[in-house]
């Protein structure tokens, strides 16, 4: 946890928030371009991230998207809650079509395999996703679709990258 997590924490809980999630997405993308990749708003926030690469279902072109998300043993879980915003993402669609993604993670980039959470592996993601988020639990009330839940979980080949 960072020092400005908590303060992370009670933005992210303000019930109007989904509806500036564009311009918010806005001011991460021109953090990371100034920074050449190296931070972002989850960076400045103190909270566990990392950048999913996916091609786009219709355009084939690959799409990079910070996403909160918690470290397992073998990869990541990252949640579809757009701060409980009634849409879905548009990556979770991207991520439904796909097997396998590029994610990068402190200058390291590597594949990984996609698998959307069901029952009990979902419930069990959710806790874990909850307590590195608190405002899951709120984004989960605020909206009524089943927010998804995936699994990434990554390949032992980790290359140095640069972020361009």
């Amino acid at each position: 946890m960072g020092l400005l997590t908590p303060l992370a924490i009670k933005i992210g809980s303000i019930p109007w928030m989904p509806k500036y999630l564009p311009q918010i997405v806005k001011c991460d993308k021109a953090i990371a371009a100034v920074t050449r990749q190296r931070y972002g708003l989850l960076d400045i926030a103190g909270l566990p991230h990392i950048t999913v690469i996916v091609r786009g279902r219709r355009s084939g072109v690959e799409r990079a998207t910070a996403l909160l998300a918690a470290p397992t043993d073998t990869g990541w879980f990252i949640a579809g809650s757009y701060f409980g915003g009634p849409d879905m993402p548009q990556w979770v669609y991207n991520l439904r079509a796909t097997d396998t993604v590029k994610v990068r993670h402190e200058g390291l980039t590597s594949v990984a395999s996609v698998r959307e959470l069901d029952g009990d592996e979902r419930v069990q993601a959710w806790q874990i996703l909850r307590a590195t988020w608190p405002n899951f639990d709120l984004y989960e009330k605020r909206t009524d679709r089943r927010i998804p839940v995936f699994s990434l979980v990554t390949d032992k080949r980790e290359d140095r990258t640069t972020n361009q």
